[in-house]
């Protein structure tokens, strides 16, 4: 029987998080701030020298309310739910490294999270909603197909708004019967990820890139006067792309102030409405830890092309 105790996996479990998980340095210095939390409840307790297989619920029963008595010395008041759940999270991300080094322990279901009654809802758009704003743009120009191409994206992918501004032209390789369109992109903590474009997406945006006549490497791009007279990139920013959302959802007539993240969260929301699984939704996000993704909802599982090419194929609007 291994006698080694938890603590001691401290170095070990943020290798794994560096190496197998490839999570930045800032997400392994919070694992690391927050696994703390933990082992000094389990040194108060007397617990320093417990070993995985010797962990049980009482204990993690007991160190929940440890937390949710806890006064945050700074803010003299206790830990709100949400910083109680990260703790939280983090253990039971330590408990799944246990799992994959094959170290018996308690399985990571059995660390329930914290309920946050003030915890927001949240926001998507219903599929007429999507609808109205996707065909908002006047595509009788240059950049009302940008935007309906961006747009159209945006939804497809389930991409966040810098992973959408960093795409480049000669990632999207569309041909005169391309159906189906899947390519790499790069996310938080350096994560390589597949993101998929639907026929809609991808119609769109043949129409738009088949009206570029620039150099410029970048997929999306500003029209503003005189930029093509500059050697500077004109890729669109955040804010950029945050404006154009904002500018459809006005003259869509939208009531909910939608943003790139709305149609994120519609993405994700649609998928699991269509009888997608959870940790499903979680590959398509690119989400590290699957309580991110818990925000939404539980479903059955199918695989990833599949569920998407039915999911987003022709069937919405």
């Amino acid at each position: 029987m291994n006698s080694k105790p938890i603590i001691k996996y401290l170095p070990d479990f943020l290798d794994y998080c560096e190496i197998e998980k490839g999570l930045s340095v800032k997400t392994q210095e919070n694992y690391s701030r927050f696994l703390n939390k933990f082992f000094f409840w389990l040194e108060q307790e007397n617990l320093a020298s417990l070993p995985p297989e010797k962990l049980d619920s009482k204990h993690i029963w007991n160190y929940k309310v440890f937390l949710s008595r806890h006064i945050d010395k700074k803010k003299k008041r206790p830990l709100k739910k949400t910083t109680q759940n990260y703790y939280l999270i983090a253990l039971r991300s330590l408990l799944e490294f246990f799992v994959e080094k094959e170290i018996t322990s308690l399985p990571p279901s059995k660390v329930k999270l914290a309920k946050d009654k003030a915890e927001k809802e949240v926001k998507f758009l219903k599929l007429d909603q999507l609808a109205r704003l996707l065909e908002a743009p006047d595509t009788s120009n240059i950049i009302g197909l940008r935007d309906r191409a961006l747009l159209e994206t945006l939804f497809s992918t389930g991409l966040r708004v810098a992973e959408l501004a960093a795409l480049n032209r000669d990632q999207i390789k569309i041909k005169a019967d391309t159906q189906y369109l899947e390519i790499a992109v790069v996310g938080k903590g350096e994560k390589i990820r597949t993101v998929y474009f639907s026929q809609r997406a991808i119609r769109a945006l043949s129409a738009y890139l088949n009206k570029r006549h620039d150099l410029d490497e970048a997929l999306f791009i500003n029209y503003k006067r005189g930029a093509e007279k500059s050697d500077a990139s004109r890729r669109l920013t955040v804010k950029s792309i945050e404006d154009i959302v904002k500018k459809y959802v006005i003259i869509a007539g939208l009531p909910v102030m939608a943003t790139p993240h709305t149609l994120r969260h519609s993405f994700a929301t649609d998928l699991l409405n269509s009888g997608v699984d959870l940790r499903t939704v979680q590959e398509f996000l690119g989400h590290s830890n699957i309580a991110t993704t818990q925000i939404y909802t539980h479903v059955t599982n199918k695989q990833l092309r599949d569920i998407h090419r039915k999911v987003h194929g022709e069937k919405h609007f």
